[in-house]
């Protein structure tokens, strides 16, 4: 009885020896497999953060444009907004542009028949039996008109702060930016008026913003190639040309 008693206890602790043996191997694949997963997973995100953005956003589109009510008329969210507020101002530029109409000419008419009207309603108001109109006392707030304005004095003065640095010789690569630039607006200023080129930019906003959004994975390897043969080219003008330059005076000179 007791060689029997030996002879089951013997394959049990066998049994049981494996059963470990096991289960550590399959704890090992697990862990092993959860890692491989994890790697993955850290490749892809690493990979999704790689991708070219076009001015290197990290944010999406609705937040570059500042969120809330304007990103959403740009982005064409509420469409009937949208469409309202294009449609707007296309009816303006008709009116001014096609139409020839004045700015001056049409406040004073307005003003004339809105005067009018509310002149004439509040003194035959006794004859038509009708009650007299109720025009609002306006009145505009303080604070806002000032924050308006210490931003807008804020904004100016960075404005010609930045102009002093290019003007100062320090930036050579932003003076030509900004020379370039204000050739080309100068350009397409002597194409058409400043009304005309204010609608091309509005019409510019409610369209390219959204088209960027929605075609953005197309539009973004096309950038990108297009930036890297602008970077090659502007490093074989900037051997050639930039560097043969002689720089500005420096920021301060040592006293001996």
């Amino acid at each position: 009885m007791a060689d029997e008693s030996e002879h089951t206890a013997a394959p049990a602790s066998g049994e049981s020896l494996l059963d470990k043996i096991a289960e550590k191997i399959h704890g090992h694949h697990d862990s092993s497999s959860s890692s491989d997963s994890d790697s993955e997973k850290k490749e892809t995100s690493s990979i999704k953060e790689k991708v070219f953005r076009l001015f290197g956003r990290e944010k999406p589109v609705h937040s570059v444009l500042g969120g809330g009510k304007p990103a959403d008329v740009l982005l064409w969210r509420n469409k009937k907004i949208s469409a309202s507020v294009l449609g707007v101002a296309t009816a303006v530029w008709i009116f001014f542009e096609l139409l020839e109409y004045h700015l001056l000419t049409l406040v004073c008419h307005i003003s004339i028949l809105v005067l009018a009207v509310l002149f004439l309603w509040s003194n035959a108001h006794t004859f038509i039996h009708k009650a007299p109109p109720c025009i609002p006392t306006v009145h505009l707030p303080e604070e806002p008109i000032r924050q308006f304005a210490s931003a807008l004095t804020i904004e100016i003065n960075r404005g010609f702060a930045a102009l002093h640095a290019i003007g100062s010789g320090r930036d050579l690569k932003t003076f030509l930016i900004i020379i370039v630039g204000t050739w080309i607006i100068s350009i397409v200023g002597s194409w058409c008026n400043f009304l005309t080129l204010f609608y091309i930019v509005f019409v510019l906003l409610h369209t390219v913003p959204v088209i960027y959004d929605k075609y953005e994975d197309k539009i973004d390897p096309l950038a990108e190639k297009a930036l890297i043969e602008f970077k090659k080219q502007y490093a074989v003008f900037d051997e050639k040309v930039l560097n043969k330059i002689p720089k500005g005076p420096l920021k301060g000179k040592k006293l001996a």
